[in-house]
């Protein structure tokens, strides 16, 4: 059994930083994509970031290009983001997710229908 755990939310100040973590266990990895989205509420769960788990491709979402960055222990079967210059804008709950039959050229990545198995989410509010 997939299992994804995040952890590292919480309050923070506008400018401010948080990094967050996700455990993967149940499965092997080698092959996947591993994302990260959020949902704000009233929103739909928008994408942030992805991360091929074994060339380390990355791709992000405009709104968080050159704040965020994502990366993966391998050893520790671990997935972060890092997210630096925060906004209020970027309240949401963050979720981690495993998409185990990445796409590299259509660009479907964003959509959280490509994705297997999801966390259970972790807040992250931002204050202004």
């Amino acid at each position: 059994q997939v299992q994804l755990v995040e952890s590292g939310g919480g309050l923070v100040q506008a400018g401010g930083s948080l990094s967050l973590s996700c455990a993967a266990s149940g499965r092997t990895f080698s092959s996947a994509a591993m994302g990260w989205f959020r949902q704000a509420p009233g929103k739909e769960r928008e994408f942030v970031a992805r991360i091929s788990w074994s060339g380390g491709r990355t791709d992000y979402a405009d709104s968080v290009k050159g704040r965020f960055t994502i990366s993966r222990d391998k050893a520790k079967n671990t997935v972060y983001l890092q997210m630096n210059s925060l906004k209020p804008e970027d309240t949401a709950v963050y979720y981690c997710a495993v998409d185990f039959s990445p796409d590299y050229y259509r660009g479907s990545y964003y959509r959280p229908r490509e994705y297997d198995y999801w966390g259970q989410g972790t807040q992250v509010t931002v204050s202004s």
